[in-house]
């Protein structure tokens, strides 16, 4: 780099590309991937400081101050960073305007140390006029921010490790040996979706029955539905509790009685029109999107994930096509009022804006973090055709609803209006009388340019069908015909989707919208919740670990306790309270609080089979032990005899296991222990048997026939004594059952197969070594001496020849893998030039430009991947380097100056 050029850090290699352009040559633009620093761990602190930072890295006897080191995998990037520290004139820091970014500055500040001038360069929007603006208005580096972002840090690792070690104790591994973890706002985010499970459990459906007719006058019929009987209310889902009961006094038609009234108002055949009323409404448009409103819209509209949504928002911002994502303001700026009015009237006419623009009022508490709200950057917005061919799919998509959103925002109200006739009729002596609504906009204003999604409601059925209502009179005679009885069942709270639980997090206040995403993460990777559709399913894991925190740790699952955190956090970022002081008060009990380490210290005797224990009926309780959820029943007629032990199918949710399910599951036939027959090769009883991981099967020795009853061909013994193997005996034989094989249908010659296997398909002619075809950990394969090779299907273990194997080893390994077209392509990496592409490889999906080789995290899938992902992935692993070996040396460690204070 030239001597005096302005060096410009940004956090992301993307963003670095974009305002490198619009910078030109006196200024050099690095990226610092994200964070450079990091708590320590325990082994990376120098032996004469860990008695005073301790197992957290962080000094709470001090202040709270923490440890930090620079990670691993930010060694090299940091080294880079230093060097063009170095020649640089000036330094700008242009991380993210918010705490996150914030601290990013400040631990590259302290991690540098610059001798030359420092200044916090800060933009909203990555367009050429925002970043050169931004250069010439500066600021200092905000301490506030920088303060609140280390307190989070440091409440959640002092929560995470302290609460932590208890449920791996008390509650054990989680999915495929996951391990189990605590957080601030995870625990009361699994909590959230665990509660509604148990309203679902404890609902008691109730049943009602409705009747729909059609009145018609001439050709023009529409329909109506029954409401009142003799003047009192029929009944509908809304008047029953989540118990069942009436909330008020209605009328409940039984299908007996339904149906009876329906064939009278058929038989009366014509009703009279009572009353007809007409009301104006107005709807005024929805506000600009926050970072909440657009994961929640997403999720509804294009079915994204809020993990998917933020990194396509993510990907459209650093290049340039919108506004700042992480936000909670609606608040737009004056030019992009104009930008959304101009191009409102362009398309849709004068009459679609009002004559003031609109101005929304920002929830956010924290008017340092308040940006703009998510919109098109820009002084003139781009419509979505206009970047059609810029753009991937999902960022278009994202793009085209940002873009809505925004215009119609400054849109005009709708307007409409909603008549509702009612009729009577006489059925059997009876006053019947029955409505219907229909809706007419009279001007459609911003809903020709925008219509929210809908999340599930409750009690869908009782909602009658928007309709266009002929115009009829009070007086007037319709034809009343095709009445109808229809049944129907209230139904309990829907289940949480991603979007309903942003939602639900942001009007608790739990949590801040840029970390949304970041807790559903966690509480599915975790193996807390598992996604059914869009539900979010709750495990029995979640419900033991909510169970434990709710008896032990109550204020830190408090919902309100909770939300009283993420209000600390912004009094500490507008400088109003001062973190040590809280964080004390926090830890060691004050101002309210009984203090983290009180409540640890002082837990008691935690009982861990109540703990994982939910009782489901009289004799059957659910347990969750280290191999998941099962059934211990009891025989209530001998309680004192071991409990009977059944498997719980892994789809069933909790809601499903009803009193009704629990006695199926204990009335079926036991899965196993079903004699298939005799191995003719060596005498033994094949016997298909139910075991822990699945059915399988195994050899036994035949029953002595002078040992059984001779009518019944039973062992004499009622309760025969456990046989104890021998050392030196043999054990009995196993096989697993392929996954496609039921243990109810498999036959005794398939059976001997299985026990059978290693196949031997055939010998290599070349080597002489003999191939055989078996299943193992990850699947079907072929071995050859040491050199094995994936199979396609396991029937290809019985099936596959000699000449297909040879075909097989012929190929470069993972050759079949490597030589298959990629799962995504796309443009060139900024740092090789060469194309990025999606490849499926032995230990799964990874991203590669042909010379560095990432692996796409857990909990990402493919479709996830952007080209900005990508890149960000490759950069990450580059900057890592080769694997090291681990050596005794220590890291060099950078303890926290005082400078911030």
């Amino acid at each position: 780099m030239a001597s005096g050029k302005k060096l410009v850090i940004v956090e992301s290699p993307t963003k670095m590309k974009s305002i490198q352009s619009y910078l030109g040559d006196d200024y050099e633009v690095l990226s610092s991937v994200g964070h450079i620093r990091d708590l320590a761990d325990k082994r990376d602190i120098p032996e004469k400081d860990r008695a005073a930072y301790g197992k957290y890295s962080i000094d709470i006897e001090n202040g709270f101050e923490p440890y930090y080191v620079v990670s691993d995998r930010k060694t090299k990037t940091v080294a880079e960073l230093k060097r063009a520290v170095k020649n640089a004139s000036e330094v700008l820091l242009a991380t993210d305007e918010d705490r996150e970014g914030e601290a990013i500055a400040w631990h590259l500040l302290e991690t540098l140390k610059p001798k030359v001038p420092v200044k916090r360069m800060v933009f909203h929007e990555i367009t050429k006029d925002a970043i050169q603006k931004a250069v010439e208005h500066t600021r200092e580096l905000d301490t506030s921010l920088v303060d609140a972002q280390e307190t989070r840090r440091v409440l959640d690792r002092l929560y995470g490790w302290d609460v932590s070690p208890v449920l791996w104790r008390k509650v054990g591994s989680g999915r495929d040996g996951q391990t189990l973890s605590a957080g601030r706002v995870q625990s009361a985010a699994m909590r959230m979706v665990v509660d509604r499970e148990r309203e679902r459990m404890a609902f008691v459906a109730a049943n009602y029955w409705s009747i729909e007719a059609t009145a018609a006058r001439a050709a023009e019929g529409f329909a109506v539905k029954a409401v009142r009987l003799d003047g009192a209310p029929i009944a509908t889902g809304r008047d029953f509790d989540d118990a069942g009961e009436l909330k008020r006094a209605v009328v409940v038609l039984s299908e007996q009685d339904a149906t009876a009234l329906a064939t009278a108002l058929d038989r009366a055949a014509a009703a009279t029109v009572t009353k007809v009323e007409a009301k104006p409404g107005t709807r005024r448009p929805y506000a600009p999107f926050t970072t909440s409103t657009l994961q929640q819209e997403a999720g509804r509209k294009l079915g994204m994930t809020a993990k998917t949504t933020m990194s396509v928002a993510q990907s459209l911002y650093e290049r340039g096509y919108i506004t700042y994502m992480r936000t909670d303001s609606t608040n737009l700026s004056t030019q992009a009022v104009q930008a959304a009015r101009e191009q409102a009237v362009s398309l849709y006419g004068d009459k679609a804006v009002p004559l003031k623009p609109r101005v929304y009022a920002s929830k956010s508490r924290n008017a340092q973090e308040a940006h703009e709200a998510i919109r098109p950057s820009g002084d003139r917005f781009r419509t979505p055709s206009e970047v059609a061919g810029q753009l991937a799919r999902d960022e278009q998509r994202m793009y085209d609803l940002i873009w809505k959103r925004t215009v119609a925002s400054q849109m005009a109200d709708a307007k409409f209006e909603t008549t509702t006739v009612t009729l009577e009729a006489q059925a059997d002596g009876k006053r019947v009388e029955l409505t219907a609504s229909g809706t007419v906009y009279t001007f459609k204003g911003f809903l020709e340019a925008y219509e929210e999604g809908r999340d599930e409601k409750r009690n869908e059925a009782d909602k009658t069908d928007e309709q266009s209502l002929p115009a009829v009179a009070e007086g007037d005679t319709l034809d009343l015909r095709e009445a109808e009885a229809k049944g129907h069942q209230t139904s309990p709270k829907p289940r949480y989707t991603e979007a309903t639980l942003v939602k639900a997090l942001e009007d608790k206040g739990i949590g801040r919208p840029s970390t949304f995403a970041s807790i559903i993460g966690v509480i599915l990777d975790r193996g807390y919740v598992v996604k059914r559709g869009q539900a979010l399913v709750p495990t029995w894991l979640a419900f033991s670990v909510t169970r434990l925190l709710e008896q032990h740790f109550a204020e830190l699952v408090d919902y309100d306790f909770t939300a009283e955190l993420e209000d600390a956090l912004d009094a500490i970022a507008r400088g109003e309270q001062r973190r040590a002081d809280w964080l004390k008060a926090f830890y060691f009990g004050g101002d309210g609080h009984p203090g983290l380490r009180n409540i640890v210290e002082n837990l008691g005797e935690i009982d861990a089979r109540e703990i994982n224990a939910t009782k489901l009926t009289d004799v059957a309780t659910l347990r969750f032990g280290r191999y998941g959820p099962y059934l211990e029943v009891i025989n209530p007629e001998a309680p004192d005899e071991k409990p009977r032990i059944i498997n719980v199918p892994e789809d069933l949710a909790p809601d499903e296991l009803t009193p009704e399910k629990v006695q199926e599951l204990i009335d079926a036939p036991v899965a196993g222990n079903r004699v298939l027959g005799e191995n003719p090769a060596n005498g033994k009883i094949i016997v298909v048997k139910d075991g822990r991981f699945g059915p399988y099967l195994e050899e036994e020795d035949p029953v002595d026939p002078e040992a059984a009853d001779a009518e019944t061909g039973e062992v004499a013994d009622e309760k025969p004594k456990k046989r104890t193997a021998k050392k030196d005996e043999p054990k009995p034989r196993r096989a697993s059952l392929f996954k496609s094989m039921s243990p109810e249908l498999i036959d005794l010659q398939t059976a001997i197969q299985l026990l059978d296997l290693p196949r031997v398909v055939g010998v290599d002619p070349e080597s002489g070594e003999e191939i055989t075809a078996q299943n193992g950990r990850y699947g079907p394969y072929l071995k050859k001496g040491t050199d094995s090779r994936s199979l396609q299907t396991e029937d290809q273990i019985f099936d596959i020849t000699l000449d297909e194997a040879l075909e097989i080893y012929k190929q470069p390994k993972y050759g079949a893998r490597r030589a298959a077209s990629a799962l995504k392509e796309f443009d060139a990496d900024p740092v090789s030039g060469k194309p990025i592409k999606v490849r499926d490889g032995r230990f799964g999906p990874y991203v590669t430009d042909g010379e560095t080789n990432a692996t796409i995290p857990r909990g990402e899938s493919v479709d996830d991947i952007t080209f900005e992902r990508a890149v960000e992935l490759i950069a990450e692993k580059r900057a890592k380097g080769p694997a090291k070996k681990r050596t005794t040396t220590r890291k060099t460690t950078t303890r926290k100056t005082a400078a911030k204070k």
